[in-house]
Formats: structure tokens, C-alpha cells, sequence
């Protein structure tokens, strides 16, 4: 009888890759692969170790699904990804139901640990994280419309209060043929929006070819018959440079929205933060991107109440974010992460960091209402993702998926295409409401 393996998958885009990596070799092995959690032989947990509310959410779910499983309904529980890769032997003493343990090193051993714990093995595989990354193929699990296309693994920018490099590794670029050969799978198989990720995509190709050359793989991903829509996600600001601005602000395909997770302005703070550039330069960036892509949509990350930010500190935040009016932002409270250079920083004030992330997202607030109210009358093209019987709902350029929400409207024709443009003629609940012209 053929054995049924369960998948969660938890945390960013990047791990969900992974997810779809290990669905494809587990079912190329033979298994009944699905994202059920009842009555299954396994489940892999693929989780995130990130931040703090992530590793609470991870030992939840693990927590109901051992109690699933003392109930007979799940025979085995594979811990993988970021949280297994950062506390293997606590997750192993405190969770006692869980079989194995895969590191972020070892994401292709799968099936081999699916086998052996099935045959009663305790497994703790923990490969190297600096590996060259190997091909691998995916069961695409997000949608039949768009997908994410990930080009590298790892992350050498060593930022202060991240501890991503020590999970994940070194900065790793996949082979430039390859990543385009996947994204030409992805267009045959129907996807009309490749969404390019990496911890930082403009870095990519430095570790293989001595060179950026993200800019040279957009143009190449653009000649692609049936892709229609590439957005670009994490950004280091100061790899962005003219070439990558002019492809661009000049491919159709590309949209004119970028995610540059930015963190703070103040030169201070950006120093404690181990972040390369400045302020100012930053300011000057983002002056640069706006003349030369018109209606550009910024989305950024910010953290604010990391020690030494002062008043002045946080006022100059708050300022920037007025004066540049970024439309999507995503403001997080400093908290330490355990083995990173900002565990031994002075311990901030847990409530004064909170507070700050709240003023700070309540200005962010207003500017992403105001961005709203200024679409009211004017069209976009939209990817069409739901239909309830009454309403379509979907995505232009400005929302990516399962972040910046979605457009709602109406139509007095079916739909059958993908995309339809829409009138967005008022703002319900925060959502953009139109109608299909």
C-alpha cells in the first residue's frame, strides 16, 4: 500500500520552495504527497526559526499534530527547515513525539529520512548549509496563476539582529541556465506572474560569475511567452544599481513595484545595525527610483526600538516615511535574536519597542490610505484570482499575493481571461472596489 506523507509549510516564500522541493522528491519516490494532516503515515513540518512569533506558531502546530498522533491518526512527525535547523536536540528533548530532525542543509535527503523513520530510526540530519544548491524539481502549490521563482539561497549581508546566515548559510546563487530553464517550465505550466525571491536578489550571480547579473536574468526572463508579470521581492539598497534601474523602468513586463526592506534611516541606527549605506543615501535612492519609474509602489521593512534609537532617532523615522510616502510597509519591534551580534547589545525596553512599531505603523497607516484614495477613478490591470458568484477579486501591480490584500469588484460580462482592467471607483474596508470596463 502506498504510504501518505503530509505537508505544513510555515514562514517566508523561500521556505515554501523548499516545501514544493521535498513534495516533488517524495512523490518521484512514490509516496502520496498532499498538504492533509489526517490519517497520513508522515508529516513534515517545514518550519520558520525567524522570529520569535514564528518559533511559537511552529511548536504549536507540532504540538496538535502529536497529539494527533497519540490519537492514530498521524504515524510519524519530520521537523524540517529553520527552527530544526537552529534547536535540533531541544526540539528532539522537549517534543519527545517528533521522529526526525532536517536541517536546512539536508532538505534532499528526505526521502531517505521518510524511510528510515518509518522503519523505527530516531534521524537528525544536518548537511552543510553552505552547499552548493542542487536542482531540484517542485509540485507547485500556490496558485495556478502565479509562483515564486527562487534564484538564490543563503544571505551574506550579516545584518546586526538577523540570524538568517546562520541558519541558512552563505549567499548562494543558482546556475544562471537553470533558473531561466525554470522559469520557461513555470510559463508552460500556465503561470502568468513569476514573483523572484532570494533573502537578497541583488546580489545574485556575484558568488558564481564575479558579477551582479540579476538585471541580465530579468531581461531573460521577459522574453518568455506566457509570463506576463515579473515582481521583483528583497532588494539590498546598495546593490541597486543603474542597470538594474533601466531594465527596470523599461521592460513591460517588470512591475513597477519593489520591496527594499530599508530597516531604519538613521545613519546611527543603520551602523549599529551592521547595514551598508546610509540614510542619505537611501533618501536618494529612493528620490532616483521614482523619476526614472513612474507610479512606482515602494514596500519596505522597518524595526524600530533597537538600542541606542532616541527620540531624534525615532522623530527622523517617522519624518522619512512622511516625506517619502512609501505605500507598503511592514514595521516590526526590535526584540534580540539569540546568536546574533544584537543578543549582546543593551536589552531595550520591550514596551517602548512595541509602542514605537504601533506610532510607527499608524503613520504608515495613513499614507497607505491616502495611496488608496488616489487610485479612486483611475484604471489598472488586474490578475484576476476569485470569483464568489457576485464579486471577482484579484491583484494589479501595487498588491503582491498574501501581503498587500487584493482588488474587489464587479463585472456585467463573465470573466474568463486572466487579467481585466478595472475601474476602481471607491474604498470599502480599506480594499480598492471597482468595476471590470
Amino acid at each position: 500500500m502506498v504510504k501518505r506523507i503530509g505537508f505544513v509549510s510555515l514562514g517566508c516564500a523561500k521556505n515554501l520552495v523548499n516545501s514544493e522541493q521535498m513534495m516533488h522528491l517524495c512523490d518521484e519516490a512514490g509516496y502520496d504527497v498532499s498538504g492533509e494532516t489526517e490519517n497520513v503515515d508522515a508529516v513534515i513540518v517545514n518550519t520558520c526559526g525567524f522570529i520569535d512569533s514564528a518559533k511559537s506558531e511552529a511548536i504549536e502546530i507540532i504540538l496538535d499534530l502529536a497529539q494527533a498522533k497519540e490519537a492514530g491518526s498521524i504515524g510519524k512527525i519530520i521537523v524540517t527547515g529553520c527552527m530544526a535547523q537552529r534547536y535540533p536536540q531541544d526540539i528532539l528533548d522537549e517534543m519527545p513525539e517528533v521522529d526526525a530532525i532536517i536541517g536546512t542543509g539536508s532538505y534532499n535527503s528526505i526521502v531517505d529520512v521518510i524511510e528510515r523513520t518509518l522503519a523505527g530510526e530516531t534521524v537528525v540530519e544536518m548537511g552543510d548549509i553552505n552547499a552548493p544548491e542542487k536542482e531540484t524539481g517542485r509540485v507547485l502549490t500556490t496558485s495556478p496563476l502565479w509562483e515564486y521563482i527562487k534564484i538564490a539561497e543563503g544571505c551574506d549581508n550579516r545584518c546586526a539582529y538577523c540570524i538568517i546566515p546562520y541558519l541558512r548559510g552563505k549567499y548562494r546563487s543558482r546556475d544562471f541556465e537553470d533558473v531561466v530553464a525554470e522559469a520557461k517550465s513555470l510559463a508552460e505550466a500556465g503561470i502568468k506572474e513569476l514573483i523572484v525571491v532570494a533573502q537578497d536578489i541583488t546580489r545574485y550571480g556575484k558568488d558564481l560569475y564575479g558579477k551582479r547579473r540579476l538585471a541580465e536574468l530579468l531581461r531573460e526572463f521577459c522574453k518568455i511567452d506566457g509570463i506576463e508579470w515579473i515582481r521583483l521581492h528583497y532588494l539590498y539598497p546598495d546593490e541597486i544599481d543603474d542597470d538594474l534601474i533601466e531594465v527596470i523602468a523599461t521592460e513591460d513586463k517588470i512591475l513597477k513595484y519593489l520591496d527594499i526592506p530599508i530597516q531604519h534611516i538613521s545613519a546611527n541606527i543603520l551602523k549599529t545595525m551592521c547595514r551598508r549605506g546610509t540614510g542619505d543615501e537611501i533618501r536618494e535612492l529612493f528620490k532616483k527610483l521614482r523619476e526614472r519609474i513612474p507610479g512606482l509602489v515602494l514596500r519596505t521593512s522597518l524595526i524600530a526600538g533597537l538600542p541606542g534609537e532616541g527620540e531624534e532617532q525615532f522623530e527622523e523615522l517617522c519624518e522619512f516615511l512622511l516625506e517619502a510616502k512609501i505605500e507598503r510597509a511592514g514595521v516590526f519591534p526590535f526584540s534580540p535574536e539569540e546568536g546574533t551580534p544584537a543578543e549582546k547589545m543593551e536589552r531595550p525596553d520591550t514596551e517602548i519597542a512595541q509602542k514605537r512599531a504601533e506610532l510607527v505603523m499608524e503613520v504608515q497607516s495613513r499614507i497607505m490610505d491616502e495611496y488608496n484614495e488616489s487610485r479612486v477613478g483611475k484604471e489598472f490591470t488586474v490578475l484576476v484570482e476569485d470569483f464568489d458568484g457576485t464579486y471577482y477579486s484579484g491583484r494589479s501591480y501595487a498588491e503582491s499575493p498574501d501581503i498587500d490584500g487584493r482588488i474587489v469588484f464587479v463585472s456585467d460580462e463573465l470573466i474568463t481571461d486572466d487579467f481585466a482592467k478595472v475601474l476602481i471607483t471607491d474604498i470599502i474596508d480599506g480594499e480598492p472596489f471597482g468595476k471590470a470596463v
